[in-house]
């Protein structure tokens, strides 16, 4: 038992710093930059457009499920189809969190070409998205709504506040619960599989490859969540291209932002998603594995020692993992503490949606902001933990699925 304890501890211990130092900056990012100066580039076919929303996507802190709702926005707010598919694609990859989990746990060079191989891929997508897209040969959608972004709060003192709410709360309800995940299937790996489990089969990397892209693409797993799984595998004898293939494609899709994109972009521009991010993670690992000096770099510092070095544990690395777990644990308390107050005070006027993928705040607050919006309705709550939306009002059912649908989600009868 103690074995599972130390090893999840000294993992908690290891990412904790990094992590609290990326959820101030995406706070920074969330509470100081208006989220609508995204729109007001992106609206081209060309590279400028495709980079610039790659460039915009690549700090962001969102997840493959958080990234939906704003890329359907960007979409609705005047970015073309190239530069929504370009920050679809970049952004649940990296953030400034996971960039920073990354070098404390896999080092340097992952650090680097995580973001890197975000760009490329990105890039990829996006122009051929935009070539098509000047042809005319992208299905057609349904995408005239316009649905504005967040505003960012007036005066300094309530955008510091807001910066610690929205890293140190909203963040940890949306990601905390895949981060533990995470960090438990890490500790599973580091102590159950024997030690050279991977290098058995580490003379077929590209069969490897092939299996992780199939059971990362459908499953959702976060940038951040990925980090342990994949330093665990390695430390198991994983090759780090079949790593790097784990840390793009893992967060960058899941099965629910595959439909997600269907009904907001398009059949095509779906297939056109899916294969720049299987393929460019396959061609980013092949890179590692194959070009000469490519793994030795990748291996020489490896999660062994990194995660030795960082966890080398002190007062300051156990204080971060104490405060990095107690903020998981008071944030997820409040989230399902919520749900609870919804539902005692659910009322006989209220009308209940099942709204399939809401995965974090971001998802919540889109839902609630879109409905709210709706002639007739006077009053929306969601409770993200169950996946509902309670509406109160005098409309017809049907306009509020139609909403739901608009935003990019699912309604479940």
């Amino acid at each position: 038992m103690m074995d599972y304890v130390n090893a999840f501890v000294s993992m908690l211990n290891g990412m904790a710093p990094y992590l609290l130092l990326g959820f101030v900056i995406a706070g920074l990012l969330h509470a100081f930059v208006p989220s609508s100066i995204y729109s007001r580039y992106l609206a081209g076919t060309g590279f400028r457009s495709v980079f610039t929303a790659a460039l915009f996507g690549i700090p962001l802190p969102l997840c493959s499920c958080g990234v939906l709702p704003t890329a359907v926005a960007l979409r609705r707010s005047g970015a073309s189809r190239a530069a929504s598919t370009s920050f679809l694609i970049a952004t649940p990859q990296t953030g400034v969190d996971s960039i920073a989990a990354t070098y404390s746990m896999m080092g340097l060079p992952f650090a680097i070409l995580r973001p890197v191989a975000a760009l490329v891929t990105s890039q990829l997508g996006g122009l051929a998205v935009g070539h098509w897209e000047r042809k005319g040969a992208l299905d057609s959608v349904h995408d005239e709504a316009n649905y504005e972004f967040s505003e960012v709060p007036e005066g300094l003192w309530n955008k510091i506040k807001e910066t610690f709410k929205y890293g140190f709360f909203d963040m940890m309800q949306s990601i905390g619960r895949w981060l533990l995940i995470g960090l438990v299937v890490a500790t599973l790996i580091t102590v159950l599989l024997p030690d050279d489990f991977f290098s058995t089969y580490a003379r077929w990397p590209m069969l490897n490859m092939f299996i992780i892209v199939l059971v990362a693409v459908p499953m959702y797993v976060c940038a951040t969540g990925s980090i342990p799984i994949a330093a665990a595998l390695m430390l198991k004898g994983m090759t780090p291209g079949c790593a790097l293939v784990l840390l793009m494609a893992g967060p960058a899709a899941n099965l629910a932002s595959m439909f997600v994109v269907n009904n907001a972009f398009g059949r095509k521009a779906t297939v056109i998603y899916l294969l720049s991010i299987i393929g460019g993670a396959i061609g980013f690992g092949v890179l590692v594995d194959y070009l000469p000096g490519m793994r030795e770099m990748f291996t020489s510092a490896p999660p062994s020692h990194i995660m030795h070095h960082h966890m080398a544990t002190s007062w300051f690395t156990t204080a971060c993992g104490i405060l990095l777990l107690g903020m998981i644990v008071v944030a997820l308390g409040a989230k399902y503490w919520k749900s609870y107050q919804i539902k005692r005070n659910k009322t006989s006027a209220m009308k209940e949606f099942k709204v399939k993928g809401m995965m974090c705040a971001h998802c919540k607050a889109n839902v609630e902001k879109g409905l709210a919006a709706l002639p007739g309705v006077e009053k929306v709550t969601v409770d993200l933990a169950k996946g509902t939306a309670l509406v109160e009002g005098s409309i017809p059912d049907q306009l509020i699925i139609d909403c739901i649908e608009d935003l990019g989600y699912q309604y479940e009868p």
